[in-house]
Order: C-alpha cells, then structure tokens, then sequence
C-alpha cells in the first residue's frame, strides 16, 4: 500500500495515515475511528478520516486497473522492462491511462485496416521525414500490393495520425492549452426555443471552462440532456495545432507535408475530440462534486437541525379540499389519535375544526403543535395560532419534504399496516419536530428537498457521499439502544440493516437492554460488532451509569480506577465536579491511552449524553404577509432557511413561495461559499429586494440596507 501517495494527496502526516489505513482494512469504521482512537490519528477529525478512507479507496482501485494494465499488454507480447517499470511507479491516472492507450483494445479504426494490409513500415519511413521524393519511398514496399499508391499513402498516414492521437506528450500539450484556454459553448437547438424556455440564458452563452460555475455547467449539460441545447468545449484550434505539429513535422521535405496533414486529420479526427471529451467529462465531475458538497452541507445540518424532544406532539398535514390530517403522538412518537378537520373552504368547518383542535389538546396532554409548510400550511398555522390553547403549547412549522415518499414507503407500511398514507404523513410530520435525525433517515435523502441539481450528478457517488452523511450525524449524536428504530440503529457504526433488524427482534422478544454487554447476545453481533457500535449506543437507567454516556466500554475499567482513586462510585463520580475536578488526568496516560482520550472522557463524565445538537427555538411568520402579493420592497420579515446552492439560499417567508437571497447579498462582506454564512433551518431576517409577481420570484437580501439621503 502506497501510504505515502495517500498522505500527500490528503496533506496529512504519513504516521498517522498510515494507522489509519491499517485500521480501516482490519474493519474499523471513519466514525470509530476519529472518536475513540485519536492517538493513532493524531488527532484527525472525522472528515480527514474519511478523506483518508476515500484515497485508500483510489489508490486501491489505482493499483488494480496497474495491474490490468500490465497483465493485458504481456498478453500481447510488448511488456518491456522499462514499460513494466513506467506502470508500476505511475501514480497519475491519467498518465497512466496515456500509457495504457497505444495497447487498448478498441474498434476496428482506419490505422488498423492501414496496419492490417501492412503498411505500418511505410508509416514509418515517412515519419523519419527523408528529402527522398514520397513516390520513391512508397514504390520502395513491395510488399504493397493491391493498393493504389494513393490508397498506401492515405493508409500510411492513417497510421501517423493514429500515433499522433496517442503520443502521451501531444496529448499533455493539449491538456495544457485547454486547461488554460477552453471555452464551454451552449446554444439552443434550432425549433427547441419555446420549449425550453427554462433554459434561455443558455442559448447563446459562452464563457471559460476554468471560470464556468457548478450551477452553470449543470445547467447546461441538463438542458442537453432534455434536448434543447447543443454544448461544446473547445479551443482555437490554429494554435493548439500548431504546436501539436512542432512535435512531429520537422522540414519542408515532401514527407514533412505529408506528417503534416497527418498531424492536422489526427487533430481534428482523434486527438481534440478526446480531450474534448476528457475536459467534458472531467468539468461534470468537478461540478458533480461540489454540487455534492453543498448537498451534504445541507443534508448535515437539516439532519442535525434542533429537536424537540420527547414531548406529546399534535401533528396536522394540512390541506384545502381533503381537510387538515391531525394526529396525536405521545412522548415516545407512538400514534394516540388521528382525526380530520375542515377550518378552510371549501368546507369550512372553522367552529367545528376549533373545538376538535382545542379538546385534543386537552384529552392528550399536547404540549406542542407541528404543522407541515406545504399547501395550506400558512393558512393552517394562522387558524392554530388564533385558538385559546394553553400558554405552554408552542407552535412549530415543519418541512415537509419527503413525507408523501415515506408515506408511500415499505417502512411506513410495517410501521402503520392499518392506516392510510396520510395519517403516515402527519406521524412523520410530529417525529420531526421531535427528533429530525431519527425521523429523516428513513427517507432516501435525495427526496429530503435540499441540494442543487441532484438528479443530474453521478447518482453513484451521490448516494456514497449522502449515506456517509447520514452515518456520520447519527453517531455524533448517539442512538438510545431501548427506543430507536430499526432504521436508525442501522446507521449505527459498526452495525448495518441485518444486524439493527436482530437488535430490535431481540429488544421485542427480551425486554429493555439493561446493559452495553448484554448485545453480545444478539444473533450474529459478534465482538469486531460491539468494539465498533458499542460507544455510539445509549442506556437509560441501565445497571451501568456509563452506559448512558459516550465512554466506550473498553475504557470503563479506566474509569472505576479513577472512581476508585476518589473513593467514590462512578455514580457518584460523574455526579460531583468537586471529585472530578480532583483527578490528574496524566496519572492515567498509558501505552495505550493517551491524552485525547482522557480528556474525551472527563468531558462525557461532566456531560454524559450530551446531545450536541442546539436546543430548539419558536420562529413565527409576519402576521401581515400571507400572500406573495402582500409583498414591498423595502419589508423586512422574518424568514427560515430552507436551501443553500452556489449561488445563495432559499429562504420561506411564509407567502408560499420561497425567496432567494443571492450570493451577493448576504453579507456586507464578499461570500464565495454560502454554507459560511447561513445554514439550512437557520431563522434570518430578510429585506425584499424584489418581487416579480408574473414569474412568482421574490428576491432577498440579508445585507444592511443602503442609507438614506436626509
């Protein structure tokens, strides 16, 4: 394993990079890994393990398609020692993929019908560019029969342009003219321009690849996939050729002009379309990634947004014609009632919708109300704020995006068999205002609402990077082992679907754990299963005080010491900062233990649990906008985060369609990032900067307004 490769490419220290492979092949997962052996990271935070985890993964992945490389060009009989040893010390993609080009197996191509009737020596002569007349050195190949001396010359540089094409440094040279030069070029399909209308910025656009945002390029590359614009990347080509001909055409003998025009059909033929398409393929991967990114960032916090707790939740999916869906969960989530009112026309059953709402409230105790934002949401939330509830019931607009799609999902089904999709729907509804995070890793996160562009990147490494995610928020926070789905519990490190559904069985069958040992019974949690998940599982009111903190088990016996050394229980240890503030830290460092893990302890022993999401505040719309109509320039209201893209955040106002603050007019400081700046779920105050009624666009602005003239 190139540990070396791995380190440079992360920028971390070789030392620790190197521990931190050998732990990922002997199982260990990036969560276990940055939390409970820092001393073999040095410190790494889980992104650089993760980073590190990703390059094993390259690099591994490299050294396979090396050694595919080197066994396809021995079968052919041309591994020399000198290729073999190029190939092995390659580390460069796609240098190595230039070496590998001339050995490829492709198609049937014109240099192959030309090498096949045996004119490669031909081919060759020619390329040493002689003063001696073309004719001579064609009619000096007797082996050349059954062709015309046109028909050998064409073949022969055929030939030449072929190697052109896949000579490394030609290939190297275009490389750097288009990473400095290219240009990306959409234009609407002729006929296409009422019909993709959504794209008319791009119908005659150009601008520098190198230059050319994330947001832009999927912009276009989606366009043409729905057929309505034509995209290109190029160069001049002039130029770019004549330096691809500097390699190759010496003189101004008749072979010179003929290497030439071999040079040029080579070109345009084989070499630009290639690193046409490279550069194509290499921008979209590029944009992929960092549309990916701002995906994540926004998955990350919407996953670890502020909750609620275990409280009695009324949940109302709210809607016009089909009435508002409400439904009563206890502290735990477990559906208690589910009823349907009418407070908006057509019906209209206000009275009746209020003395339902109100005697709910009362019967089960409700000590907050969650309303779905979608379609009547607003109009939902104004007739739940104008009730006589009781002082302690707040009210909190939830998103709703994904709901319908787990409504509608196998999970819903085995969790409600007997209700319909819209009690589902308001369920979900209430469990995310009680715990987002374990209600939102039951959706498939590309259906969550967030990100920019998600149904155009690679769905693959999409998926990859949204599932790791998902793994890393929910072991930062911890998952209660007697309460948490099966769903949740596999996330968990070290666990997975197969062994989260045992956990549960055994849960169902056995009664509440009692302690972290007692998983060593479940069916096929073996010991590599219990090193890796154990830490991130929580015990309330167990047998063992630790168990309800993040101190691994491996490491209680270092605590009882320490209890010991007090005089003291654990118990007692972890409930009195005098005895704590007692222990010397350094009189535990060992071989084994060393300093980030003592002090990771003392911070759990002082906070046990600590759920390291922010507590949850109350947000409320302006009163006086409901509608995009009720808006003026120059309003300032408050509004909730709801997306962030490259190019800014959308922000819900309450007036059913959501407004944009753009990149330039977030702060009163130049923002490359938005992600720096604000937050999905982040309560903001805004400023209407514009509003175009016709195409229902609000434009925002979180800048200081401009001061007036007195």
């Amino acid at each position: 394993m190139n540990y070396n490769l791995i380190a440079e490419r992360t920028g971390l220290k070789e030392k620790y990079v190197r521990q931190v492979v050998d732990l990922l092949q002997e199982g260990a997962t990036v969560p276990f890994i940055s939390r409970y052996r820092k001393e073999a990271t040095g410190g790494m935070t889980d992104v650089e393990v993760a980073h590190v985890a990703a390059e094993l993964d390259n690099v591994t992945e490299l050294e396979h398609r090396k050694e595919f490389i080197l066994n396809t060009i021995e079968a052919q009989g041309k591994l020399t020692p000198e290729l073999r040893s190029r190939i092995e010390e390659c580390w460069d993609e796609t240098t190595l993929e230039d070496i590998y080009l001339p050995y490829k197996q492709k198609r049937r191509t014109r240099a192959q019908v030309a090498r096949e009737a045996g004119l490669e020596p031909l081919a060759d002569a020619i390329l040493r560019q002689p003063s001696t007349p073309l004719k001579s050195i064609v009619h000096s190949f007797e082996s050349i029969v059954n062709l015309s001396e046109e028909e050998a010359l064409q073949g022969a540089k055929d030939i030449i342009a072929e190697r052109v094409s896949e000579d490394e440094h030609a290939r190297q040279t275009l490389r750097t003219t288009f990473s400095i030069h290219a240009q990306i070029q959409s234009k609407v399909i002729k006929g296409k321009d009422v019909e993709g209308q959504n794209y008319r910025d791009y119908f005659d656009w150009t601008e520098p690849l190198k230059r050319c945002s994330s947001h832009r390029l999927l912009a276009m590359r989606r366009g043409e996939a729905e057929g309505i614009l034509r995209v290109s990347i190029s160069v001049h080509d002039e130029p770019a050729m004549e330096r691809i001909a500097r390699q190759f055409v010496r003189g101004n003998s008749e072979c010179s002009r003929a290497v030439q025009e071999a040079v040029e059909d080579g070109y345009k033929r084989l070499l630009e379309p290639s690193i046409s398409n490279e550069f194509g393929a290499s921008s979209k991967q590029k944009a992929d990634a960092e549309a990916i990114r701002v995906f994540v960032s926004n998955l990350e916090q919407l996953l670890m947004a502020s909750p609620l707790g275990q409280k009695r939740v009324m949940a109302i999916d709210p809607g016009f014609r089909t009435g508002c869906k409400v439904v009563c969960l206890d502290a735990e989530g477990n559906l208690l009632h589910h009823d349907v009112i009418f407070p908006h026309p057509p019906r209209a059953e206000r009275v009746k919708a209020m003395l339902t709402v109100q005697n709910l409230v009362e019967k089960y105790g409700v000590q907050a109300i969650s309303i779905g934002n979608g379609t009547a949401g607003r109009e939902t939330e104004d007739f739940v704020r104008h009730l006589d509830l009781p002082d302690n019931v707040e009210v909190y607009s939830v998103s709703e995006d994904g709901a319908s799609i787990y409504s509608a999902s196998e999970i819903a089904r085995e969790e409600f068999p007997n209700e319909d999709v819209t009690v589902r729907g308001a369920v979900s509804i209430g469990r995310r205002l009680m715990d987002p995070l374990a209600e939102l890793v039951k959706i498939d996160p590309s259906s969550i609402g967030v990100g920019q562009y998600q149904k155009d990147v690679n769905q693959t490494a999409l998926r990859k990077s949204l599932e790791e995610t998902v793994v890393n928020c929910v072991n930062r926070v911890g998952v209660n082992l007697n309460t948490a789905s099966q769903w949740l519990l596999t996330y968990v490190s070290g666990l997975g679907p197969s062994l989260a559904q045992n956990i549960v069985r055994y849960r169902r069958e056995n009664g509440p754990f009692r302690s972290r040992k007692e998983l060593m019974k479940v069916p096929r949690l073996g010991a590599k299963a219990f090193e890796q998940s154990a830490g991130f599982l929580r015990i309330k009111g167990g047998t063992e005080p630790l168990d309800n903190s993040a101190v691994h088990p491996e490491r209680y016996e270092l605590v009882e010491r320490m209890a010991r050394d007090q005089k003291c229980s654990v118990a007692e240890l972890m409930a009195s900062k005098e005895l704590r503030d007692k222990i010397d830290v350094q009189k535990y460092v060992s071989d084994e233990v060393g300093l980030p893990t003592l002090r990771d302890i003392m911070t759990e022993l002082d906070k046990p649990g600590l759920d390291p999401r922010q507590p949850l505040h109350a947000f409320a719309f302006d009163p006086t906008v409901h509608e995009i109509g009720d808006l003026r320039e120059g309003m300032v209201l408050p509004g909730i985060v709801t997306n962030i893209t490259d190019f800014g955040a959308f922000v819900d106002i309450g007036v059913h369609v959501k407004g944009l603050v753009h990149v330039s007019q977030l702060a009163d400081h130049y923002v490359k990032d938005p992600t720096t700046v604000v937050k999905v779920q982040q309560q903001v105050m805004v400023r209407v900067v514009g509003v175009d009624l016709q195409r229902e666009r609000i434009s925002l602005s979180m800048k200081k307004p401009p001061l007036t003239p007195p």
